[in-house]
């Protein structure tokens, strides 16, 4: 890929994970409160069905358990373990948990896709800990032990979904649309139980939810997702997991802008050493 050609790339894929960032001022201040699976479903399986019914496309043979598979690892259980690690670990210790992401998709992409590990891929992973640890990390807070196991097998299923989708790709035929549609549909289906069993649905919904939850439609699922799907096609799969890192960086500042949170020396110190990882992180580009 040519240089000018890599770093649109680059940059159109980061544009997902800064999406996601502002999935935590959107869910606290325009969406019901504590209602965590009941905002990641209606995030995932209205898109997926809009999808569906636009592109008219499903999946056959092989790719209907395979979209079954990426739906639940990309989207259904990730998001479920996020929000338990979340609510159970203080202090963003479960994004710095969740940080180890990369480090198992450089693991498993040499495992499953054959892609070499290099120093500066290790370099970069130790990099991008440590600047998501010096962005979210405040003071010392005893651990819950099934928060840290939630958050751990969180960045396992989505390192396995990142590494199985740039494993099998596309089916022959289908566009970006049909099989985001797919795995949104899938990942929807699998938190459904969920949130009917432990939230139930709301009895009123107000303007400014609905405002929230179409955000969560469209740009959070619909969009980013396409973006995001689209990018791991085209990018190395350690390059496209080092991206995620992105998220916690919007999300901090936007807690900064509009929540009056505070923003320290260490923080914008973590937010450069995430940059400089997430681009040590990228392939070179061939110049003509």
């Amino acid at each position: 890929m040519k240089s000018g050609q890599q770093l649109l790339t680059v940059g159109v894929t980061a544009l997902a994970p800064a999406i996601w960032g502002s999935t935590y001022l959107v869910t606290t201040e325009w969406l019901p409160p504590d209602r965590p699976l009941l905002a990641a479903t209606v995030r995932a399986l209205p898109a997926g069905l809009i999808l569906l019914t636009f592109t008219r496309t499903l999946p056959i043979g092989i790719w209907r358990w395979r979209a079954l598979v990426l739906g639940t690892l990309n989207i259904g259980a990730f998001l479920f373990l996020l929000f338990v690690a979340a609510y159970r670990l203080p202090g963003g210790i479960a994004a710095m948990i969740m940080s180890a992401q990369p480090m198992l998709v450089l693991a498993l992409a040499a495992m499953l896709i054959g892609d070499k590990i290099r120093y500066t891929h290790v370099a970069a992973c130790a990099l991008g800990a440590g600047g998501v640890a010096l962005l979210v990390l405040k003071g010392t807070a005893a651990l819950d032990f099934l928060g840290v196991a939630a958050a751990l097998a969180g960045a396992a299923s989505m390192a396995t979904g990142i590494t199985l989708t740039k494993l099998w790709g596309r089916p022959d035929g289908v566009g970006l649309l049909p099989f985001t549609g797919w795995q949104l549909t899938a990942g929807g289906l699998v938190l459904l139980p969920f949130t009917l069993f432990a939230e139930g649905l709301p009895t009123t919904i107000s303007g400014t939810n609905t405002i929230g939850f179409g955000y969560l439609i469209s740009l959070g699922a619909v969009l980013s997702y396409a973006i995001w799907f689209r990018g791991i096609e085209r990018l190395p799969a350690l390059a496209v997991s080092f991206l995620t890192l992105g998220s916690p960086i919007v999300a901090t500042f936007l807690g900064y802008l509009f929540l009056h949170q505070t923003l320290s020396i260490l923080q914008l110190a973590g937010t450069l050493v995430i940059i400089g990882a997430a681009l040590l992180a990228q392939p070179r580009p061939v110049n003509p």
